[in-house]
């Protein structure tokens, strides 16, 4: 069994996915970490280096390699990686449970202001009007993606426990 875990960056993803696999006594996978140790060097490297579309390249790639090796296991997805190639539809088929890790915009923008740096697709914005912007604008394209996963999360003014739980009672 698989649990895939898709929504954007900020949304808590792979924070969420750590402790569910604890939780279940299952294993973790953050696919851009697999990606980072697969190529070794960061993604904001590969983006600056070899362009985005090389890194989607890469994603699907090491998307369709943990599917098909991994059991068990919690995976966390990047933000774009439903909305590329047939990514989803190999999400929503290939794992027992796929989630939507969902969050607002304001949320989104209060995680990912301190942390743009790290993150190629909005390293260049400056203010937080624009992220919002950024952020709004990638949402209504990317949401068709993420809401073809089985169940949704809304996770805004939620513990980690309450969402791990909500997870959990959908599984059983």
């Amino acid at each position: 069994m698989n649990i895939l875990l898709v929504g954007y960056m900020g949304s808590g993803k792979s924070t969420v996915g750590r402790v569910l696999a604890q939780h279940k006594k299952m294993d973790f996978i953050d696919l851009d970490d697999y990606i980072v140790q697969q190529q070794g060097c960061d993604i904001p490297s590969i983006f600056s280096l070899k362009g985005e579309l090389f890194f989607r390249k890469i994603e699907r790639e090491a998307l369709l390699e943990v599917l098909q090796n991994f059991a068990n296991t919690v995976i966390a997805v990047g933000g774009g990686t439903p909305c590329y190639f047939s990514n989803m539809e190999d999400i929503v088929a290939s794992a027992h449970f796929s989630c939507y890790i969902q969050a607002k915009i304001p949320t989104l923008v209060q995680r990912l202001w301190n942390e743009k740096m790290q993150r190629p697709m909005i390293s260049h914005l400056d203010s937080e009007a624009q992220l919002s912007e950024f952020v709004g604008k990638h949402l209504f394209e990317r949401a068709p993606f993420y809401q073809k996963a089985k169940a949704t999360i809304q996770v805004d003014d939620r513990t980690l426990e309450e969402i791990v739980q909500d997870i959990d009672q959908i599984l059983a």
